[in-house]
């Protein structure tokens, strides 16, 4: 079994590549001035955390209701820089065998705005399972941007992401 903080970094840099990454792969590519009705974009990115903070609310030495998790990282599509994501997960329900939800709020900044992500998942002693989070909302050119984005944890600091972006 993997210590907790390893698990959580693991499961929060699940999250925040999720997260983060939508607004920075259609920046990329160039996709889609503003058009009626919305379409979804489907594409591909990277997440990897630069900076990861645990913060212990009460000092105990394992999980606990209220702990939380901070991280930063770039955006990749492919190898090409394409912006920075930042998140905040708070532990919100504890259980036996080290399970854990964390709920999860992140921004991903991209050249022409910013995309909004926010959502819950579980996190066992296996890592996280299926990290899937909903597109809130956004700035500029994503101002109307809903969807969602899945993970797939590559490493304790790399995800890989797809996102199913709508504007």
């Amino acid at each position: 079994m993997r210590p907790f903080k390893q698990i959580v970094l693991s499961a929060a840099t699940g999250v925040s590549a999720l997260l983060f990454c939508a607004p920075a792969a259609a920046a990329a590519s160039g996709a889609g001035a503003d058009s009626f009705p919305p379409r979804e974009e489907i594409f591909q990115l990277v997440a990897k955390q630069t900076q990861g903070t645990f913060v212990d609310v009460d000092g105990s030495s394992g999980p606990s209701q209220g702990d939380e998790f901070v991280i930063t990282g770039n955006l990749f599509r492919g190898v090409v820089p394409v912006g920075t994501y930042s998140q905040i997960c708070t532990l919100t329900r504890t259980a036996p065998n080290d399970e854990f939800d964390l709920q999860c709020a992140a921004d991903l900044a991209l050249p022409l705005g910013q995309i909004t992500v926010q959502g819950r998942f579980t996190v066992t002693s296996a890592g996280p399972g299926d990290i899937d989070l909903a597109i809130t909302g956004g700035t500029g050119r994503y101002r109307t941007a809903h969807g969602h984005i899945h993970g797939d944890n590559v490493s304790d600091t790399e995800t890989n992401l797809t996102v199913h972006l709508i504007r």
